[in-house]
């Protein structure tokens, strides 16, 4: 008999005319086509025991044989796994250790840009404070002087005035 993929049996589910070779082999499956029923195609799959297997399929249930290991081999495999441990510990301390400096030059980065904006916001608060005293004492300085200016006319008008008042008195 013909041994068929699994892919021609699931294709031979699509065609409407019966294969003629109604039995396939398949590693140790022995698939038979029932009679096409009308809800579609039916199979009978039919495992092999392990005894009728043939020798040149390869036997499954038995399990790998392993060789014997010496107390040599165990200590040399446990100090391995040891020496891996260890390796791993220090590795997962290193990222640990090279996060934390990160977290470090981070947060002093946060702090000194920081620092940085408020000593030039004081700066700025300083630059505009001595900037309005200097308009305001300006202001008070030409304040002052229009003052001072008024008093020296009113001085003058006063002292016109009791001028010819005085020459008026006479006659």
């Amino acid at each position: 008999m013909k041994e068929l993929s699994v892919l021609s049996l699931i294709c031979s589910c699509f065609y409407s005319q019966p294969h003629p070779k109604t039995v396939y082999h398949y590693g140790d499956m022995e698939v038979k086509q029932l009679d096409k029923r009308a809800s579609g195609q039916s199979f009978e799959v039919i495992l092999k025991s392990p005894s009728d297997l043939s020798p040149e399929s390869p036997v499954l249930s038995s399990p790998p044989k392993r060789k014997d290991t010496s107390l040599e081999e165990l200590q040399k495999r446990l100090e391995a796994a040891e020496e891996r441990r260890k390796t791993q510990e220090a590795q997962v301390l290193k990222q640990l250790a090279e996060r934390r400096e990160h977290e470090r030059e981070v947060l002093h980065k946060a702090l000194e840009e920081n620092n940085n904006f408020s000593r030039l916001a004081e700066e700025k608060l300083n630059y505009k404070m001595e900037l309005s005293k200097e308009i305001r004492e300006a202001h008070l300085a030409a304040l002052r002087e229009r003052l001072r200016e008024k008093r020296v006319l009113i001085g003058r008008i006063g002292s016109t005035s009791d001028r010819t008042n005085l020459g008026r008195k006479g006659p």
